[in-house]
């Protein structure tokens, strides 16, 4: 279902149709579920923090994703297949080896990395990656090994989606739920996939720690539908992170020509891809922004920002942040600028109430972005070289 409204006005420059569209829009959402300020609220606003960054690590190839061991160590993920070791501060100059082979072309690749809830008695980390699976043919897989010493042993993917021809809209993240289940997102750029439950594609998908489905799924024993399935209609969604407060499960996730977004992630509900945007598409016409039956963003950028990773900052480093979310950014955004690290703030219902652009003078694409165990930011650049860099307040 497409609206193709004013795609006769070829004389104007695309981009003011778009942003006409985008704030017509705006006003047309509901006030508290737009996820843009509404001008009510003046006790939270997103006031200029003054930061440092270190670089703890550098010389990566297009890295992923960060995650830390019970001991402290930290594991980064690299595009080409590389699982790295930062130890007492320093990269391992050796990859961990007993990784599966990747398929690295473009985007697609090696992906997230998360350590079991218990760690310290199975060993078990969790790898998400393109995998070949025919000719001109790949998977969303994820996989499963023990990390001994340095190697990683009995490797096995517990889940391999269904295949397509192509590298982009294969991203994917973990995140455990305070179910204690595994949360996985899966990208469908292109096609219908994302609205077809015979597909793991263009979904969040909830799971045991073995990758079979989670009991209780929304789903379970409907015909046509995957029991593996939580939620469906999403594009590709590169960040997901638990709300400390309500324990809800949020993603973000890349819309096609603007119409990226953040979404409060619930039981069965459909997100709307690729029938609902706040997005054209590439092609030039606007997507309907509104079907009975979907749910809306909370957040939305458009244009676009390209988010990827996405953090609740909960420390006591930055007080000012707490419960604010932190967004990588790949693109500029709405102005001419450069990748930066975004951070939202919310008041007690949850309504966007401010932003401020951090990162923005490196110039460079934030992939991902967590908290670590000792209350500083940490991000990692999209680049090669890129960095594992931590944010601290400036002293």
């Amino acid at each position: 279902m497409k609206n193709r409204a004013g795609t006769n006005r070829t004389r104007l420059p695309q981009v003011i149709l778009f942003s006409v569209a985008a704030f017509a829009v705006a006003l047309l959402l509901p006030s508290g579920t737009q996820g843009q300020p509404q001008g009510k609220d003046k006790a939270k606003k997103a006031g200029k923090t003054a930061i440092r960054t270190t670089v703890i690590a550098g010389g990566l190839w297009h890295p992923w994703s960060v995650a830390w061991l019970p001991d402290g160590d930290m594991l980064v993920t690299e595009r080409n297949g590389k699982l790295r070791l930062v130890h007492d501060g320093k990269l391992d100059p050796e990859p961990i080896s007993g990784v599966p082979k990747v398929h690295s072309v473009r985007l697609s690749g090696l992906m997230e990395v998360l350590p079991h809830p218990d760690f310290e008695r199975n060993q078990f980390l969790y790898l998400t990656y393109t995998k070949d699976v025919g000719p001109d043919q790949v998977a969303t897989t994820l996989a499963r090994g023990k990390l001994q010493g340095h190697a990683l042993v009995d490797v096995r993917d517990i889940l391999v989606c269904d295949s397509w021809a192509g590298d982009g809209g294969s991203g994917s993240r973990l995140a455990w739920g305070k179910d204690g289940m595994l949360y996985m997102t899966t990208g469908a750029s292109n096609g219908n996939a994302a609205q077809e439950g015979s597909s793991l594609r263009g979904k969040i998908l909830r799971l045991r720690d073995d990758g079979s489905p989670a009991p209780g799924n929304p789903f379970e024993g409907k015909p046509g539908f995957k029991a593996e399935i939580y939620t469906m209609g999403h594009r590709n969604s590169l960040g997901l992170a638990l709300n400390p407060v309500t324990g809800d499960l949020w993603n973000n996730e890349n819309g096609p020509y603007g119409g990226d977004e953040i979404n409060v992630i619930k039981a069965g509900a459909n997100y709307g891809w690729p029938e609902v945007s706040f997005g054209r598409d590439y092609s030039g016409p606007q997507i309907v922004s509104f079907k009975e039956g979907t749910v809306l963003p909370i957040v939305f950028w458009a244009p676009s920002i390209a988010p990827s990773g996405m953090a609740f900052y909960t420390g006591d480093k930055f007080p000012e942040w707490k419960n604010n979310v932190l967004v990588g950014a790949m693109l500029g955004g709405a102005v001419q600028g450069y990748p930066h690290l975004e951070r939202i703030v919310f008041n007690e219902r949850w309504d966007e109430t401010g932003r401020e652009t951090l990162l923005a003078d490196m110039h460079k694409r934030i992939r991902d972005v967590r908290q670590g165990p000792d209350g500083y930011v940490y991000v990692l650049t999209d680049e090669d070289p890129g960095e594992l860099i931590r944010i601290e307040p400036a002293k």
